[in-house]
Protein backbone atom coordinates (compact mmCIF):
# COMPACT_ATOMS: atom_id res chain seq x y z
CA UNK A 1 0.00 0.00 0.00
CA UNK A 2 1.28 3.43 -0.98
CA UNK A 3 0.72 6.03 1.75
CA UNK A 4 0.89 9.78 1.18
CA UNK A 5 1.18 12.19 4.12
CA UNK A 6 -0.80 15.35 3.34
CA UNK A 7 0.35 18.42 5.26
CA UNK A 8 -1.68 21.03 7.07
CA UNK A 9 0.34 23.34 9.34
CA UNK A 10 -2.79 24.25 11.28
CA UNK A 11 -3.32 20.64 12.41
CA UNK A 12 0.33 20.10 13.28
CA UNK A 13 1.12 19.50 16.92
CA UNK A 14 4.47 21.13 17.58
CA UNK A 15 6.92 22.59 15.11
CA UNK A 16 5.90 22.00 11.48
CA UNK A 17 9.40 21.43 10.08
CA UNK A 18 10.15 19.00 12.91
CA UNK A 19 7.01 17.09 11.90
CA UNK A 20 8.18 17.06 8.27
CA UNK A 21 11.56 15.73 9.38
CA UNK A 22 9.88 12.96 11.38
CA UNK A 23 7.71 12.00 8.39
CA UNK A 24 10.68 12.11 6.03
CA UNK A 25 12.83 9.96 8.31
CA UNK A 26 10.13 7.38 8.87
CA UNK A 27 8.93 4.50 6.74
CA UNK A 28 5.20 4.87 7.42
CA UNK A 29 4.67 7.22 4.46
CA UNK A 30 6.02 6.91 0.92
CA UNK A 31 5.57 10.58 0.02
CA UNK A 32 4.75 13.96 1.53
CA UNK A 33 2.23 16.20 -0.24
CA UNK A 34 2.92 19.81 0.78
CA UNK A 35 -0.67 21.07 0.70
CA UNK A 36 -0.71 24.46 2.40
CA UNK A 37 -3.68 26.02 0.66
CA UNK A 38 -3.83 29.18 2.77
CA UNK A 39 -0.40 30.45 1.72
CA UNK A 40 0.28 32.93 -1.04
CA UNK A 41 2.70 31.84 -3.75
CA UNK A 42 5.74 33.63 -2.30
CA UNK A 43 5.15 32.18 1.19
CA UNK A 44 4.51 28.74 -0.26
CA UNK A 45 7.77 28.84 -2.23
CA UNK A 46 9.78 29.71 0.89
CA UNK A 47 8.17 26.85 2.81
CA UNK A 48 8.57 24.48 -0.14
CA UNK A 49 12.31 25.18 -0.26
CA UNK A 50 12.63 24.22 3.40
CA UNK A 51 10.47 21.10 3.07
CA UNK A 52 12.23 19.97 -0.11
CA UNK A 53 15.59 20.28 1.64
CA UNK A 54 14.37 17.99 4.44
CA UNK A 55 12.85 15.51 2.00
CA UNK A 56 16.01 15.43 -0.11
CA UNK A 57 18.14 14.83 2.98
CA UNK A 58 16.09 11.74 3.87
CA UNK A 59 15.35 10.71 0.28
CA UNK A 60 11.59 11.07 0.80
CA UNK A 61 9.44 11.94 -2.19
CA UNK A 62 7.80 15.35 -1.93
CA UNK A 63 4.85 16.49 -4.02
CA UNK A 64 4.23 20.21 -4.33
CA UNK A 65 0.66 21.56 -4.45
CA UNK A 66 -1.34 24.37 -6.09
CA UNK A 67 1.48 26.49 -7.54
CA UNK A 68 2.78 24.93 -10.75
CA UNK A 69 4.95 27.99 -11.36
CA UNK A 70 6.71 27.40 -8.04
CA UNK A 71 7.34 23.75 -8.88
CA UNK A 72 8.73 24.87 -12.22
CA UNK A 73 10.98 27.51 -10.61
CA UNK A 74 12.30 24.95 -8.14
CA UNK A 75 12.81 22.36 -10.90
CA UNK A 76 10.64 19.97 -8.91
CA UNK A 77 9.12 17.14 -10.95
CA UNK A 78 6.16 16.14 -8.71
CA UNK A 79 3.06 18.28 -8.57
CA UNK A 80 -0.55 17.97 -7.41
CA UNK A 81 -3.07 20.57 -8.54
CA UNK A 82 -6.71 21.22 -7.77
CA UNK A 83 -8.67 20.43 -10.94
CA UNK A 84 -9.60 24.11 -11.38
CA UNK A 85 -5.90 25.08 -11.39
CA UNK A 86 -5.03 22.20 -13.73
CA UNK A 87 -7.68 23.46 -16.17
CA UNK A 88 -6.03 26.89 -16.27
CA UNK A 89 -2.48 25.55 -16.60
CA UNK A 90 -1.13 25.88 -20.14
CA UNK A 91 -1.06 22.48 -21.83
CA UNK A 92 2.57 23.09 -22.82
CA UNK A 93 3.50 23.08 -19.10
CA UNK A 94 1.68 19.86 -18.09
CA UNK A 95 4.15 17.53 -19.78
CA UNK A 96 7.11 19.08 -17.98
CA UNK A 97 6.30 17.26 -14.75
CA UNK A 98 7.34 13.69 -14.13
CA UNK A 99 4.28 13.23 -11.94
CA UNK A 100 1.12 15.32 -12.15
CA UNK A 101 -1.91 14.57 -10.02
CA UNK A 102 -5.25 16.15 -9.24
CA UNK A 103 -8.16 15.76 -6.86
CA UNK A 104 -11.49 14.53 -8.16
CA UNK A 105 -14.93 14.27 -6.59
CA UNK A 106 -17.01 12.72 -9.38
CA UNK A 107 -16.81 10.48 -12.43
CA UNK A 108 -17.15 13.58 -14.63
CA UNK A 109 -14.11 15.15 -12.94
CA UNK A 110 -12.19 11.89 -13.41
CA UNK A 111 -12.82 12.10 -17.15
CA UNK A 112 -11.64 15.72 -17.19
CA UNK A 113 -8.49 14.78 -15.29
CA UNK A 114 -7.74 11.99 -17.75
CA UNK A 115 -8.00 14.46 -20.62
CA UNK A 116 -5.38 16.65 -18.96
CA UNK A 117 -2.91 13.76 -18.89
CA UNK A 118 -2.53 13.34 -15.14
CA UNK A 119 -0.54 10.41 -13.80
CA UNK A 120 -2.80 9.79 -10.77
CA UNK A 121 -5.88 11.11 -8.96
CA UNK A 122 -6.96 11.46 -5.36
CA UNK A 123 -10.65 10.68 -4.87
CA UNK A 124 -12.68 11.77 -1.91
CA UNK A 125 -13.64 12.50 0.56
CA UNK A 126 -14.33 8.88 1.45
CA UNK A 127 -15.15 9.04 5.17
CA UNK A 128 -16.38 11.82 7.44
CA UNK A 129 -13.58 14.27 8.20
CA UNK A 130 -13.15 17.47 10.19
CA UNK A 131 -11.69 19.08 7.06
CA UNK A 132 -15.09 18.87 5.34
CA UNK A 133 -17.53 18.94 8.27
CA UNK A 134 -20.42 20.34 6.24
CA UNK A 135 -20.19 17.81 3.40
CA UNK A 136 -21.31 14.19 3.65
CA UNK A 137 -18.62 11.67 2.69
CA UNK A 138 -18.81 10.09 -0.76
CA UNK A 139 -18.15 6.64 0.64
CA UNK A 140 -16.54 3.41 -0.44
CA UNK A 141 -19.00 2.83 -3.29
CA UNK A 142 -17.89 6.09 -4.89
CA UNK A 143 -14.25 5.07 -4.54
CA UNK A 144 -14.93 1.66 -6.09
CA UNK A 145 -16.72 3.35 -9.02
CA UNK A 146 -13.73 5.64 -9.64
CA UNK A 147 -11.17 2.84 -9.31
CA UNK A 148 -12.99 0.59 -11.78
CA UNK A 149 -13.54 3.45 -14.26
CA UNK A 150 -9.86 4.27 -14.85
CA UNK A 151 -6.44 2.77 -15.36
CA UNK A 152 -4.88 5.64 -13.42
CA UNK A 153 -3.71 5.01 -9.86
CA UNK A 154 -6.40 6.26 -7.47
CA UNK A 155 -5.61 7.31 -3.91
CA UNK A 156 -8.42 7.56 -1.39
CA UNK A 157 -8.53 10.71 0.72
CA UNK A 158 -10.71 12.02 3.50
CA UNK A 159 -11.08 10.55 6.96
CA UNK A 160 -8.55 7.79 6.28
CA UNK A 161 -6.85 6.13 9.23
CA UNK A 162 -5.22 2.82 10.09
CA UNK A 163 -8.69 1.61 11.11
CA UNK A 164 -10.22 1.98 7.65
CA UNK A 165 -7.38 2.03 5.14
CA UNK A 166 -7.81 -1.68 4.31
CA UNK A 167 -11.42 -0.93 3.34
CA UNK A 168 -10.09 1.72 0.96
CA UNK A 169 -7.59 -0.69 -0.55
CA UNK A 170 -10.31 -3.32 -1.01
CA UNK A 171 -12.07 -0.93 -3.44
CA UNK A 172 -9.13 -1.05 -5.84
CA UNK A 173 -7.24 2.02 -4.64
CA UNK A 174 -3.50 2.26 -5.25
CA UNK A 175 -3.05 3.82 -1.83
CA UNK A 176 -4.26 6.30 0.75
CA UNK A 177 -3.74 9.92 1.70
CA UNK A 178 -3.63 10.79 5.40
CA UNK A 179 -3.73 14.31 6.81
CA UNK A 180 -4.89 14.41 10.44
CA UNK A 181 -3.13 11.18 11.38
CA UNK A 182 0.25 12.35 10.14
CA UNK A 183 0.01 15.90 11.47
CA UNK A 184 -1.30 15.07 14.94
CA UNK A 185 0.74 12.06 16.01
Amino acid sequence: MYRIAVTNRHLCEGDFLSRIQKLAQGTEYDAILLREKDLQRKEYKALAEEVLAVCEKYEKKCILHTFWQTAEELYHPCLHLPLSVLEEMPSSKRGKFLELGTSIHSLKQLRQAEQYGVSYVTAGHIFATDCKKDLPPRGLGFLREICTATKLPVYGIGGISEKNEEQVMAQGAAGVCVMSGCMRT
